[in-house]
């Protein structure tokens, strides 16, 4: 996992990511990397002394993913999520490997991370597994 992070030099994520995380991470950036949140309105960036930690975008996955891609430069950019903000880049066809994290905790409900990205012609290579107290980390490679 340690590897796959230090080839991260941006990240993307939802609004409602973002606003049911900010409160456990404190404000802070818990990737160590610039931050660009979907919105639909434009917002201020949000810094912590000092240091912009997220940066708000307003036009769109596409808007998102060409700020986050000149700002990470020869590195990855990354899609924390959610589920939707996920399937919106698969089906743009924008997402070339897929990290998920399997948490044994019954939520009791939630959002399915595949649904409707049914009509996007693709197969899924398995790259990896690997185990930790708690959670199992599974990679795969998107083919299209």
């Amino acid at each position: 996992m340690l590897a796959y992070r230090s080839r991260v030099g941006a990240v993307i994520l939802g609004k409602r990511m973002f606003d049911n995380g900010l409160e456990s991470w404190q404000g802070e950036n818990p990737w160590g990397v610039p931050a660009f949140v979907l919105s639909h309105e434009p917002c201020e960036p949000l810094s912590k002394n000092g240091d912009i930690q997220f940066t708000f975008v307003a036009d769109g996955i596409e808007g998102a993913l060409e700020r986050a891609r000149a700002t990470a430069g020869d590195k990855d950019v990354a899609i924390a999520g959610g589920a939707p903000t996920i399937r919106q880049y698969i089906a743009a066809g924008h997402l070339d490997e897929l990290h998920l994290q399997l948490v044994p905790v019954i939520l009791g409900s939630g959002v399915r991370l595949l649904e409707g990205v049914g009509n996007v012609a693709m197969d899924v290579e398995p790259l990896g597994a690997s185990s930790s107290p708690g959670v199992t980390h599974l990679r795969y490679r998107l083919v299209r």
